[in-house]
């Protein structure tokens, strides 16, 4: 009885380690031109990536200028960064970052304007992950 009880708790806790590793994905979605809740979005994506979740983050709209290398936005207090360089510091970390695929083309812009790390995001991909379990998303 005691070892039978043993392999199922054996079992139990691998399959649930299973689970909790599929849970340490998320998608951030940023769309707002306010700096502060750009800011926030990616505040927090850091502290999901310091705490083992795999990050990604898509930029629509607006908020798709923090990719372009001639946007610097205002840094924010306390620490006097700007969203854009806490998400270049994301990058620098293994943080996947897109622009949706309709910002360069509605912005007069081309994927040679992007900062370096940020990709032109594929729809079909995006919506696959999106749909993946165990993947936490978060707009801002």
């Amino acid at each position: 009885m005691k070892r039978t009880s043993l392999i199922i708790s054996a079992l139990l806790a691998f399959s649930m380690s299973g689970i909790a590793a599929a849970q340490t994905e998320a998608f951030v979605s940023v769309t707002s031109a306010d700096n502060q809740s750009q800011g926030m979005a990616m505040v927090l994506a850091t502290q999901m990536a310091e705490q083992k979740a795999a990050v990604r983050i898509l930029l629509c709209g607006p908020a798709g200028q923090l990719a372009l290398k001639a946007y610097e936005p205002a840094a924010l207090k306390p620490r006097n960064v700007t969203p854009k360089q806490m998400m270049q510091n994301l990058v620098k970390n293994g943080a996947t970052v897109e622009v949706c695929a309709l910002f360069l083309p509605n912005f007069d812009r081309t994927p040679a304007d992007l900062i370096e790390g940020v990709a032109v995001a594929k729809p079909a991909d995006v919506a696959s992950y999106m749909l993946k379990p165990g993947v936490r998303t978060f707009g801002f």
